[in-house]
């Protein structure tokens, strides 16, 4: 019997595809409301799969736009009620529900202290919504199954439209448009090999570099909510500084390189870990002594980068169930938590 969460990833190229049509005249408005802003940072808002959707921005708009981009946490506004000088930013806040007080309370003192506000979210008219100057409606439909995924993707695609929109990138704007297609691709690759070496490992790092961190933290936190696994997610160079420690003779280590100015040094360190005996992947043709792993070629180191994200959630969706676990309810989990 097929999970909602396999008929979710599944759905993803259709409501990309949905997204980049209906919502155009809002991806374009957004984008180019930054262009006149002319903001001079960025803030984000966000938790869990949103927040790794928010850290794939911060990388694309720093690399894009020449912007620095930081993370808000929503405690500063619900909490501690600390008064933030935003006129100079724009802020992009990430929810599915668009409810969560913590989040809505953020987004509310952002637009409040100046900052030019963008909603991305899957439920239209949330409150969300209501708090920014932007609502986004990322058109990803209803999702069942506790653990994100085609939210967590449209969240990114809607993100980059506006990117392209505000930069007024052509190479960019045509990655996205492609999007779709790639993603019926990426949705057949089988990372089943990975499964073969996870055997009864209890721990496994996932690591990237630049977007691909922020694929490797959202890959992590599919490994806890899914399969009951302890992930932890590094920057390739970033594990090198104490928790490559951990890394002994068949501990799994799963390297997330895109085609981009970091894939070689993701690829160097996951060499050197599977010349320690870690059972290394990674998604690249240079490995020489870590697994390779099969990816989609996009054309653009960005989109090449979000790709990685749909082999990867149809093999923990297999895996999930090869541990007899139920990927759609995992244990102590729901799909809406409202955090103050």
């Amino acid at each position: 019997m097929q999970t909602n969460m396999r008929r979710e990833i599944d759905e993803i190229p259709e409501v990309a595809a949905r997204l980049l049509e209906q919502s155009a005249g809002e991806l374009k408005r957004a984008g180019l409301a930054l262009r006149q802003k002319d903001p001079s940072f960025l803030v984000t808002v966000a938790r869990g799969s949103s927040d790794h959707a928010a850290l794939f921005l911060k990388y694309a708009i720093e690399l894009q736009a020449g912007r620095p981009v930081a993370s808000l946490g929503p405690s500063l506004a619900s909490i501690y009620k600390a008064p933030l000088k935003l006129d100079a930013a724009a802020a992009i806040a990430i929810s599915q529900s668009g409810k969560s007080p913590d989040i809505v309370a953020m987004a509310e003192a952002a637009t409040a202290a100046g900052a030019e506000t963008i909603a991305l979210t899957n439920t239209a008219g949330s409150p969300i919504a209501v708090a920014c100057h932007h609502p986004l409606d990322i058109c990803a439909g209803p999702e069942i199954a506790v653990a994100a995924t085609k939210s967590y993707v449209n969240s990114i695609v809607a993100g980059l439209a506006i990117l392209a929109e505000w930069t007024d990138d052509a190479s960019l704007r045509s990655a996205v448009a492609a999007l779709p297609g790639h993603f019926a691709k990426a949705i057949t690759l089988d990372w089943q090999p990975l499964a073969d070496d996870l055997g009864d490992a209890e721990s496994l790092f996932v690591l990237g570099r630049g977007p691909a961190l922020a694929i490797a933290s959202e890959a992590a936190l599919k490994f806890k909510e899914t399969s009951g696994m302890h992930a932890e997610a590094y920057s390739a160079a970033e594990v090198l500084h104490g928790p490559v420690a951990l890394v002994e003779k068949t501990f799994p280590v799963l390297a997330l390189a895109a085609r981009d100015a970091a894939e070689s040094s993701v690829v160097d360190v996951a060499d050197g870990l599977a010349a320690k005996g870690a059972f290394a992947y990674v998604t690249s043709d240079r490995a020489q002594s870590a697994k390779r792993l099969p990816y989609i070629k996009t054309g653009h180191p960005l989109t090449d980068a979000l790709t990685l994200i749909l082999p990867f959630y149809g093999f923990v969706e297999s895996w999930s169930r090869a541990r007899g676990l139920d990927p759609d309810a995992p244990v102590a989990l729901k799909k809406v938590t409202e955090t103050r």
